[in-house]
């Protein structure tokens, strides 16, 4: 009798995208369908500066703002690494951090750049900018134009650490999920 075995390779899978272009709402869909996901931290970092009375902790220290954004994408990536499941979505990757620097015109330190090439994901999903469902709020303060912007540095970022981004179209929550579920 001859035995198979079969591995299976982990997937950690990124949803990226500019400011507003449904990242959340897909994430928190695929959890609703079982699948294990991680969410955007960003917000929670920005919650709890304001909690400490700095209001956009971003525009006003945005290398710290970009560490603790780094250390918990970091985390992000090797929690993923130890979970059950075989595939696991993550809610904006390590690459992010060094777009939105870049975006801003910052510099960064070198260990920035060196996570973007020691953590790589499997697959990356990129949503367009999307106008129609666009929303600013208390977190969110860019608007769509700077939103766009935001959206050519993540694509030049992926791509300089060698991502083949995937374009998930613009359409209904249910057919975007299930055109990513298809690509993997």
């Amino acid at each position: 009798m001859h035995l198979i075995f079969r591995i299976v390779q982990k997937e950690i899978i990124v949803l990226l995208g500019g400011p507003g272009t449904g990242k959340s709402t897909l994430i928190n869909e695929l959890v609703a369908r079982g699948y294990c996901c991680y969410p955007e931290i960003s917000r929670q970092v920005t919650l709890e500066a304001q909690q400490r009375g700095i209001d956009q902790l971003f525009l006003e220290q945005p290398l710290l703002f970009s560490e603790m954004l780094l250390q918990g994408r970091i985390k992000q990536f090797e929690n993923a690494l130890t979970e059950p499941d075989n595939i696991v979505f993550i809610d904006r990757g390590i690459p992010d951090v060094v777009a939105y620097m870049d975006y801003i015109g910052d510099a960064y330190p070198e260990h920035f750049s060196k996570a973007c090439e020691d953590f790589k994901y499997s697959k990356t999903f990129i949503l367009p900018p999307w106008e129609e469902i666009y929303e600013s709020d208390t977190e969110r303060y860019e608007n769509f134009e700077q939103a766009l912007a935001i959206q050519e540095h993540l694509i030049e970022t992926y791509k300089k650490y060698g991502y083949n981004l995937i374009e998930v179209p613009k359409d209904t929550v249910e057919n975007r999920i299930l055109y990513i579920l298809d690509k993997i």
